[in-house]
């Protein structure tokens, strides 16, 4: 079985060294328990504040941050996703999410396709290009960020890929309860794969977070959820093809015909 960490924690925006620390101490509690993956928020490293990280950080400390995470994932031993903005070369700016393994090796990157919001929508662009899907530790695993996991086409484009596990870095605020109680445990169930959803806590540059994170099962029940404070959330994950499915949605899909609804 694989051991699933997940991270939930409040984040002092642009405080880098202290949100790195905070990842830090999360990975080696993770690792001590035997988790082989651990899981963080979007934009953890940063802090969640799309106009500010716009307008104050440089993009030139991404890559030497990108490298501190990875070191932590190979210091613990333990794989890592974390999210950070990401900067084309044409000069977009991107939310993105990276895993990558206990080495410290990236294994797998996703850019943000639904931005929420009008200061998302200010700060950064939305990116176009699909999940993939890489093997972790034999499970089939794929990442999307946050607003995309609410719509079932992004996680049915992982699924239809083959993902078991998906995993989604998030910062929703209060008063979206459904998300993580409902939509999260439908997306897992309609797809035969488990989601794994990490949110912050707290309040960061006004902004005040639901918590509430949750770990779904391909039969839409919950591995683990957290409540409003800081906490770090484990689950063992099913074993790849070990769920029954009473009901093949995947199998008994018609793509040809819906393809003639129209979208």
């Amino acid at each position: 079985m694989v051991l699933l960490a997940l991270m939930q924690a409040n984040a002092a925006v642009l405080d880098v060294d202290a949100n790195c620390a905070a990842v830090d101490a999360a990975a080696g509690k993770a690792a001590a328990a035997g988790a082989r993956l651990l899981l963080t928020p979007e934009l953890f490293p940063v802090g969640y504040a799309p106009l500010r990280l716009r307008a104050e950080l440089d993009p030139a400390v991404l890559p030497a941050l990108r490298q501190a995470l990875a070191d932590v994932a190979r210091r613990h031993g333990i794989a890592l996703v974390y999210s950070l903005p990401a900067v084309t070369a044409a000069g977009e700016w991107h939310i993105t999410a990276t895993l990558v393994d206990e080495h410290g090796d990236e294994l797998l990157s996703y850019a943000k396709v639904h931005l929420f919001g009008p200061e998302e929508r200010q700060a950064f662009v939305p990116a176009t290009a699909s999940p993939g899907v890489v093997d972790f530790h034999g499970i089939s695993t794929s990442l999307v960020i946050c607003y995309d996991v609410e719509f079932p086409e992004a996680v049915r484009a992982a699924a239809v890929r083959g993902a078991e596990l998906l995993l989604v870095p998030t910062a929703l605020a209060e008063g979206f309860d459904a998300v993580p109680q409902v939509l999260i445990r439908a997306r897992a169930l309609e797809n035969h794969l488990t989601v794994a959803y990490a949110n912050h806590s707290g309040t960061e540059d006004g902004c005040g977070f639901l918590g509430g994170s949750v770990i779904a099962a391909p039969d839409g029940g919950l591995l683990a959820a957290a409540g409003t404070g800081a906490e770090l959330l484990f689950a063992e994950l099913p074993e790849p093809g070990g769920t029954g499915h009473e009901v093949a949605y995947l199998a008994d899909r018609r793509p040809e015909i819906y393809r003639s609804w129209g979208s």
